[in-house]
C-alpha cells in the first residue's frame, strides 16, 4: 500500500515518487516468486503417492521479510513449497530452493557493489548505516559489524583470487598497467599494478591486482614470477606504457613474449614534448600510423613524421622511431584484434567504471583493505565485459598461425 501524501508531496517514507518505484518493485518481485512457484509444482503434478495426493504442492508463505534492492528496502512474503519427494540415494526430502530470491538473501548483488565503493570513499564501518539510509531509504542489515564482516571475507576473497592456479587458463594476450586511485595504500608512491588478459575463448579476464610501484622492474618482476608460478605461460602480446619497468622484467620472466606499447600514453608522451602550437598537426600525423592499413603503410607515416617534425623537434619524434617496432608490433595479429592491442584501454577504462580517481578523506583503513575494495569493484565490472572481436581467431594466434597485413597467411593456414 502507498503512504499518504502530504501537501507537500511527500509520505511518512519519503518522496511519492520513491514510495510508487518501491511498491513497483514490490508487486514484481511478488509476481516473479509466484510464478517461479506454480512453474515448478506443475513440472511435478504427476508426482504422486500411493493414495494419488501430489507430493509437491503449495504451502502458504514464509514470513514476511525486508531486502534491500537499488530501488530501496522492498517487504516481500516468498511462497512455501511443500515438497514431500524423497531422494532416492541420499534418503534426505527434496527442497525447493527460488533461483529468484534464495532464503538467506537480504540484499540484492547491486548493493553489493555499492559497499566497497562507499568504502573507497573514505566511509568507516560506522558511517554505513547514515550513507545508505540516504541510497537506499533504509540499512535495513547493513550494520557495522556486518560490514566488518564484509571486509574481512573480500580480503580472504581477494588472497584466494591471487593464490589461484593459472595452469589451466592461457592467456594469449595481456595487458599491463599501474593504476593509482587516491586510496591509502602501503607507501607513499605504491600504484595498484594490474594484468588483464584474453583466454583462448576470447573472453577478457583479471589475471593479477597487487600493490607496487608502477616504474619498478622489481615489483613487476614479483608480479608475474607469481603467476609463473602458478602456471601462466607466456603470451604471445603484452600491451603497456613504455614507461614503466615492466619491460625489463617481462624480458626475465616471460621472455617469449612480445611487446606492444600502449598509444595512448605514447601519443601523450610525444605531445609533452611539443608545443601547443605543434600539437594538433602531430596528434593527427600519430593517428595515421597507428590508424594505418597495415605495417608498410604505417612505416611510410612514421617517415612522413620524422620529416614534418624531426628537425625542430627531434626528441619528440625519437619517442616514435626509437621505438618503432614496439608500437607496430599489433600488425602482425589478427585486424580484428588491432583495435584491442593499440591501448592498455581495457584496463583504463574498467577502473574509470568503478570510479576509482574519486579523493577520499580519511581512506579506506588498511592497505589490505583497501586493495580488497578494488579487487571487489573491477570483480564485479568484469562480469560486464565482453569478449573481443573476433575471439575464434584467438586460438589460432596462440597456435602459432601468421598473419599478414591482418589476415591469415595461407602457411598460416596449414600449420593451424
Amino acid at each position: 500500500m502507498l503512504s499518504v501524501v502530504n501537501e507537500d508531496g511527500t509520505t511518512e517514507t519519503g518522496s511519492l515518487l520513491d514510495d510508487i518505484v518501491r511498491e513497483g518493485a514490490r508487486r514484481l518481485l511478488a509476481a516473479a516468486l509466484e510464478a517461479e512457484v506454480s512453474q515448478y509444482i506443475a513440472e511435478l503434478a504427476n508426482q504422486r503417492d500411493e493414495t494419488g495426493r501430489r507430493l509437491v504442492v503449495r504451502n502458504g508463505h514464509h514470513r514476511e521479510r525486508a531486502v534491500a534492492t537499488a530501488a530501496g528496502p522492498v517487504t516481500v512474503k516468498a511462497p512455501r513449497v511443500n515438497d514431500r519427494r524423497v531422494d532416492i540415494e541420499t534418503g534426505e526430502r527434496e527442497r525447493f530452493s527460488s533461483k529468484i530470491l534464495a532464503p538467506w538473501c537480504r540484499k540484492s548483488p547491486k548493493i553489493s557493489e555499492v559497499l566497497p565503493l562507499l568504502y573507497l570513499h573514505g566511509l568507516s564501518s560506522g558511517d554505513f548505516v547514515p550513507a545508505m539510509e540516504q541510497f537506499l531509504g533504509s540499512a535495513a542489515g547493513l550494520s557495522s559489524a556486518t560490514v566488518t564482516r564484509l571486509t574481512r571475507q573480500w580480503q580472504d576473497d581477494h588472497t584466494a583470487f591471487q593464490n589461484r592456479d593459472l595452469s589451466g587458463t592461457g592467456y594469449v594476450y595481456v595487458w599491463a598497467d599501474g593504476i593509482h586511485p587516491k586510496i591509502r595504500l602501503g607507501q607513499a608512491r605504491s600504484c595498484i599494478l594490474v594484468l588483464m588478459g584474453v583466454r583462448l575463448d576470447g573472453r577478457k579476464e583479471l589475471i593479477a591486482l597487487a600493490e607496487g610501484l608502477r616504474e619498478s622492474t622489481e615489483s613487476w618482476a614479483d608480479l608475474l614470477r607469481d603467476c609463473r608460478r602458478r602456471g601462466m605461460r607466456d603470451p604471445e602480446l603484452v600491451v603497456g606504457d613504455g614507461a614503466m619497468g615492466l619491460w625489463r622484467a617481462l624480458g626475465e620472466v616471460f621472455p617469449q613474449a612480445r611487446h606492444q606499447r600502449c598509444w595512448v600514453h605514447k601519443t601523450r608522451n610525444v605531445m609533452n614534448a611539443l608545443p601547443k602550437s605543434a600539437q594538433p598537426g602531430a596528434k593527427k600525423a600519430l593517428q595515421e600510423i597507428c590508424n594505418a592499413e597495415d605495417r608498410a603503410h604505417a612505416e611510410k607515416a612514421i617517415t612522413a613524421f620524422e620529416k614534418a617534425f624531426g628537425a625542430k623537434w627531434p626528441k619528440a619524434v625519437k619517442k616514435i622511431t626509437g621505438e618503432a617496432d614496439e608500437l607496430l608490433a599489433f600488425y602482425d595479429f589478427p585486424a580484428e584484434h588491432w583495435i584491442h592491442l593499440r591501448t592498455t584501454n581495457p584496463i583504463e577504462s574498467t577502473f574509470s567504471t568503478v570510479k576509482l580517481r574519486t579523493k577520499v578523506t580519511r581512506g579506506a583503513g588498511s592497505p589490505a583493505a583497501a586493495l580488497a575494495m578494488v579487487f571487489k569493484l573491477v570483480e564485479s565490472a568484469q562480469t560486464r565485459w565482453r569478449a573481443i572481436t573476433g575471439a575464434h581467431l584467438v586460438t589460432l594466434v596462440r597456435a602459432g598461425a601468421k598473419f599478414e597485413s591482418g589476415v591469415l597467411a595461407e602457411s598460416g593456414k596449414q600449420a593451424a
